[in-house]
């Protein structure tokens, strides 16, 4: 049988096996450095942290320190989203208004190319009342309401002027304040905690209308 010519194709193809290959040499090695951080323990998930390292221009231990797998799904910490603003826009402004149920926050930043100010929606505290984040259970909204409003505000500003970067990724806080369905991997809406939440999960219903 005569060997049949390779093709620009299968160049490509050899290629990309390659660079497989080499990638993932390279997360064996990171998981057997001992210097990953707990949740990368597997090749699958270095491999990931990898690819995405090599989107943002940063050393995979880097991006590792940001990046967790939350149900399942690839989340960044909301610090990581502040890190971004600042290096795209230098800055990173929070507007910080009321008081109580009305106390509320929006990141706004100054593009340099137009001099045009950028604002990301309004997050507050009723509004995390509203969602179910605040009664959900270990949430640190009614702890630290005045950092969670950064938090989420700052990756709503990121989803917004920043989706280049994000990639469609879900900040970590984001993420835990959503009900995952164990065993269909669904989201559920959130439900608020007491007995009138009680009542309505048992009557088959949702919380909040």
């Amino acid at each position: 049988m005569e060997n049949l010519p390779i093709t620009q194709n299968d160049e490509i193809k050899n290629e990309e096996v390659k660079k497989f290959e080499l990638a993932q040499r390279k997360s064996l090695a990171l998981i057997q450095s001992g210097l990953c951080p707990a949740h990368f323990n597997d090749v699958g998930k270095v491999l990931i942290a990898y690819e995405l390292a090599q989107i943002y221009g940063m050393h995979p231990l880097q991006l590792m320190q940001s990046l967790f797998i939350i149900h399942g799904k690839p989340a960044f910490d909301s610090k990581f989203y502040i890190a971004q603003i600042v290096s795209r826009y230098g800055q990173i402004h929070y507007e910080m208004t009321g008081t109580g149920d009305d106390a509320a926050c929006y990141v706004w930043a100054i593009d340099a190319t137009t001099g045009e100010q950028l604002k990301g929606s309004e997050v507050s505290i009723a509004m995390s009342k509203k969602e179910g984040w605040y009664s959900k259970a270990g949430s640190k909204w009614p702890t630290m309401p005045d950092l969670m409003l950064r938090y989420r505000a700052a990756a709503f500003f990121a989803r917004c002027y920043l989706p280049d970067l994000i990639l469609g990724l879900q900040s970590v806080d984001e993420i835990r304040d959503i009900e995952i369905d164990p065993e269909t991997g669904q989201v559920q809406s959130v439900k608020t905690r007491g007995v009138r939440g009680l009542k309505q999960r048992l009557a088959g219903g949702d919380d909040e209308k």
